[in-house]
């Protein structure tokens, strides 16, 4: 006779009270519905997260974020929004209404690959002076809180040349009227690196 037939024949005449087993069988029932629920909550949770990855992924991380700007001569907070090198700025008129700016562009290095321009290339850009054309015709640059009327100042060929003075020196600027303009902290810009 082996070990394991001894140990059948030497416990097979013991049995457990009927409260015994029912207490055992509850505990195993217990158990089943704690394991399924605790089951249940980690998929939730990964869903949850699966949730919030497929958000982050659909905005392809961009930079939003809240900015002071020059507008008109006026300090304005905006909200920048930056995506894959193109950026849109919103911000709140005098008379409450919204206004929406935007670009971009690209940065060419040395070996002429392209990348998207970088957040610091792009708060630089916007923080290059502007030229206006009002309703009255007049044309204006600002700059921070400067403002200068340049209407009488185009040539025939319709060229400005307008100084700015900044915290960082002089800067030279070739307005090119209705077309655009170029800038220099060094000397006006040739007329032609506008066409």
């Amino acid at each position: 006779m082996t070990n394991k037939q001894r140990y059948q024949k030497t416990f097979s005449a013991l049995h457990a009270s009927e409260d015994c087993l029912m207490e055992v069988k509850a505990m195993k029932h217990t158990r089943r519905i704690y394991v399924s629920r605790l089951a249940a909550a980690c998929a939730a949770a990964v869903m949850v997260m699966g949730l919030f990855s497929a958000a982050y992924a659909a905005d392809v991380g961009g930079i939003q974020r809240s900015i002071q700007l020059w507008i008109n001569g006026d300090q304005t907070d905006a909200v920048l929004d930056i995506q894959g090198g193109s950026y849109t700025v919103t911000y709140q008129g005098q008379n409450g209404d919204t206004h929406e700016i935007g670009g971009g562009g690209v940065a060419i290095g040395n070996d002429g690959s392209e990348r998207p321009l970088t957040e610091a290339e792009i708060m630089d850009l916007l923080d290059d002076p502007q030229v206006q054309y009002r309703e009255d015709g007049s044309a204006w640059v600002c700059y921070h809180d400067q403002q200068t009327e340049i209407t009488d100042r185009f040539d025939e060929d319709g060229i400005c040349y307008v100084q700015i003075k900044t915290d960082d020196g002089d800067l030279y600027m070739t307005v090119k009227y209705g077309e655009g303009f170029a800038s220099s902290p060094h000397s006006y810009p040739p007329p032609r690196s506008l066409d």
